[in-house]
C-alpha cells in the first residue's frame, strides 16, 4: 500500500486524485507544510509515500514513473516526489526546514525536493508533461499539451530497449511490446512471462533432442517463441515498473540457462542419429562465455576510469552517426537475437553438426572483432582505472586458495604472467604425455597468483579474467576429448555449465555493488586454478570411465554448492536489483 499526500487548495475539474487512486495510492489531503508533516508522520514507516502538488498537470505516465518505480528510494518529478522506507527520513528531514521556513504557507512541492539532501532519481520525461502551472492561463496550455500526447503511447514505446540488436528491433518488438501490454492488463508479472520464456526453450530442448526432422522444425519454431517471451518480460517490467531483485536475478541467468540448455538437447539429438556433436556443443558454450566475459572484465575496468576517451571511441561515435553502420556493427557482433535466429533457422534446416559449426564460426568472427576493437581503445586511451575497478577483475577472476599461495609476490606484468601461465597449460595438454597436464597445471596455479599479485590497472588487464576462462573451461574439454569414451564430454558439458554459472553470479553480484561471492563458497569449489588442477589430475591417475564418473560427481558437488549460496543470496532481502538494459549479447 502507498500514500499520496496532495498539499495545498483542490483545483476544480482536476483529475488528480483520481490518477494517484489508479495508481494504487491511497490519497490524503494537506492544507500546508505543517499539514503535510503531520500527515506524513502518521503514515506507516513501511510504506512509499508521495507528496505532490494540488495544482499538478501532467500526464498519468509521467506520475507513474515518477511514483512507482521500485528501484530508486526517492525519485521525482515537476510538482511531485516520493519516498520509499529507505529514503522516508531524508523526506522528512527536508519536510522539517520547510514548514519551518514556510509556516502556515502552501508547500512548495519543487522547493522541497530541492532542500532534499540525499540523491534522488529523475525519470526521463521526454514528450510526457508535468507541471505546476502558476495561473490558469498556463494551467490551460499545459492541458492543452496534455491533450496533444499520446501517454500510452509513450509508454508503450519506453517498454522497448533504446539499445537493440537488428533482429530484435525489427522482428520482435514491435509486436512483443503489445504482447507485454497484453500481459499487463491481465494481471501477469514478469518472472511469470521469464519462466514462460525457460519452460519453452526447455520443451524446444527436448524436441531437438528426438533427433527427427520434425523435432528440429518444432525445436526451432520454440526456441523463436521463447526468445518473443524474453523480450516481453523486460518490456512488461518497464511498461508496468514491475522491477524486483529476484526477476533481474532470473532474466540475468534463465538467458544462458536457456541457451545452453538448447545447446545440449541439439547434441543429444545429434547423437540419436549416429553423430556425435559433443565437442562442439561444448565448444561453442565455450566460446559464448569467454565472449560475455570479455565484455563483462571491459566494462568493469572502464565504466568508472577517468580520461576515458581514446581516438578508437571517438571514430565509433562518428560511426554511430551514419544510420547503416550502427545496424551493421550490432548485427556483426551477433547478438542474441542474431544468435538465436541463425540457430532456429539452421535447427529446422540443417543437422546440429552444421549449427554448430557456423554458431562458432559467426561468434569466432564476433569475438574477434569485438575484442580486437576494445584492445585498441584500451590501448589508445589514457585512463586511470580506479580500486574498484581492480578489485572487480580480481573477484572476476575467480582465483582460489592455491594462487593465493603466491598472491604477494608481484613479477611483472599481470597479464604476461597470465598469458605464460596459459602458454605451459596449453602445450602440456596436447604433448602426449600423461601427467604432463598436471605439471602445467602447477604452473598455471601458480601463475594464477602470481598474475594477481599487482593490482589489474593496466591497460590491458582486463584480459586476465576471460583468459583463465578460457583455460580452465578449455582444459576440461581436451581432457574430455582425448578420453575417448562414451559420456565424458556430456559430463564436461555438465561440469562447464555450472562453473560457468558461478562465474555469470560473480558479474551480476559485481554488477549490483554487492562484491564478489563469499570467500568460502570460492575455497569450497577450489577456485579456477584448483578446479584445473584437480581435473587434470584425475584425468592422469583414473581410467577414462572413472575419469567420467569423476567429472560428472565434481560437476553434482559444484552445482549442489554454488546453486544453493546462489538462490539463497537473490531470494534475500538484502541482494542488488541488477538489470541488463543495455547488453545485447
Amino acid at each position: 500500500m502507498s500514500t499520496a499526500i496532495v498539499t495545498g487548495q483542490p483545483v476544480p475539474g482536476s483529475s488528480l486524485e483520481s490518477d494517484l487512486r489508479a495508481l494504487g495510492f491511497e490519497v490524503l489531503a494537506a492544507s500546508d507544510a505543517t499539514d503535510t508533516g503531520n500527515l506524513l508522520a502518521a503514515v506507516p514507516a513501511d510504506r512509499r509515500v508521495a507528496v505532490v502538488d494540488a495544482r499538478f498537470v501532467g500526464h498519468l505516465h509521467a506520475l507513474r514513473l515518477g511514483l512507482t518505480d521500485p528501484r530508486f528510494p526517492l525519485a521525482a518529478i515537476p510538482g511531485a516526489v516520493t519516498a520509499q522506507p529507505a529514503g522516508r527520513q531524508a523526506l522528512s528531514r527536508a519536510l522539517t526546514r520547510e514548514a519551518a521556513a514556510g509556516g502556515s504557507t502552501d508547500l512548495a512541492v519543487d522547493g522541497l525536493v530541492t532542500a532534499l539532501d540525499a540523491d534522488v532519481h529523475r525519470p526521463e520525461l521526454g514528450s510526457l508533461v508535468a507541471a505546476v502551472p502558476a495561473d490558469p492561463q498556463a494551467r490551460n496550455e499545459a492541458r492543452q499539451a496534455v491533450a496533444a500526447v499520446d501517454d500510452e503511447a509513450v509508454r508503450l514505446k519506453s517498454a522497448v530497449k533504446s539499445r537493440d540488436g537488428f533482429f530484435t528491433t525489427f522482428f520482435i518488438s514491435p509486436y512483443s511490446r503489445y504482447l507485454a501490454r497484453w500481459c499487463a492488463r491481465r494481471g501477469l508479472t514478469p518472472n511469470q512471462v521469464t519462466t514462460a520464456s525457460l519452460l519453452t526453450a526447455l520443451i524446444a530442448a527436448g524436441c531437438a533432442a528426438t533427433g527427427t526432422r520434425i523435432g528440429f522444425v518444432a525445436a526451432g519454431v520454440l526456441l523463436i517463441c521463447s526468445f518473443v517471451l524474453d523480450c516481453t518480460d523486460g518490456q512488461l517490467a518497464r511498461y508496468s515498473l514491475q522491477y524486483s531483485t529476484l526477476g533481474a536475478w532470473l532474466d540475468a541467468t534463465f538467458d544462458r540457462a536457456k541457451e545452453y540448455a538448447y545447446y545440449a538437447g541439439l547434441a543429444l539429438g545429434a547423437a540419436r542419429g549416429g553423430d556425435d556433436v559433443w565437442a562442439l556443443a561444448l565448444g561453442a558454450m565455450i566460446l559464448q562465455t569467454c565472449r560475455h566475459v570479455v565484455d563483462f572484465s571491459f566494462n568493469e575496468a572502464n565504466h568508472d576510469a577517468t580520461a576515458n576517451t581514446s581516438p578508437t571511441a571517438a571514430l565509433s561515435d562518428r560511426l554511430d552517426s551514419v544510420g547503416w553502420t550502427v545496424w551493421v556493427r550490432r548485427m556483426i557482433v551477433l547478438p542474441i537475437g542474431e544468435r538465436w535466429a541463425l540457430i532456429a533457422v539452421l535447427t529446422a534446416a540443417a543437422t546440429p553438426r552444421i549449427t554448430f559449426c557456423v554458431l562458432l564460426v559467426g561468434c569466432a568472427l564476433a569475438a574477434t572483432y569485438t575484442t580486437a576493437g576494445r584492445v585498441l581503445r584500451s590501448l589508445t586511451r589514457k585512463a586511470k582505472r580506479t580500486d574498484r575497478a581492480a578489485q572487480a577483475l580480481a573477484d572476476l577472476a575467480d582465483n582460489g586458495p592455491l594462487a593465493g599461495l603466491v598472491s604477494r609476490a608481484p613479477i611483472g606484468s599481470p597479464l604476461l604472467v597470465a598469458l605464460a601461465g596459459v602458454a605451459v597449460l596449453t602445450v602440456s595438454l596436447f604433448s602426449g604425455v600423461t601427467w604432463a597436464p598436471v605439471v602445467g597445471a602447477l604452473v598455471y596455479a601458480l601463475t594464477s597468483g602470481l598474475a594477481l599479485a599487482r593490482p589489474l590497472k593496466g591497460a590491458l588487464d582486463w584480459l586476465v579474467p576471460p583468459l583463465f576462462r578460457a583455460a580452465e573451461y578449455g582444459t576440461v574439454l581436451v581432457l574430455a576429448s582425448k578420453a575417448g569414451v562414451n559420456g565424458a564430454l556430456p559430463a564436461a558439458f555438465g561440469l562447464v555449465a555450472v562453473v560457468a554459472y558461478h562465474h555469470y553470479d560473480t558479474v551480476y553480484r559485481i554488477r549490483g555493488d554487492a562484491g564478489a561471492p563469499p570467500a568460502w563458497l570460492v575455497r569450497a569449489i577450489g577456485g579456477q586454478e584448483g578446479r584445473t588442477l584437480l581435473v587434470t589430475v584425475v584425468a592422469a591417475a583414473l581410467t577414462a570411465t572413472q575419469f567420467k564418473v569423476a567429472l560428472t560427481v565434481l560437476a553434482v558437488l559444484v552445482a549442489g554448492l554454488v546453486l544453493v549460496e546462489s538462490i539463497r543470496f537473490w531470494v534475500s532481502a538484502g541482494a542488488p536489483a541488477v538489470h541488463d538494459e543495455g547488453e545485447p549479447a
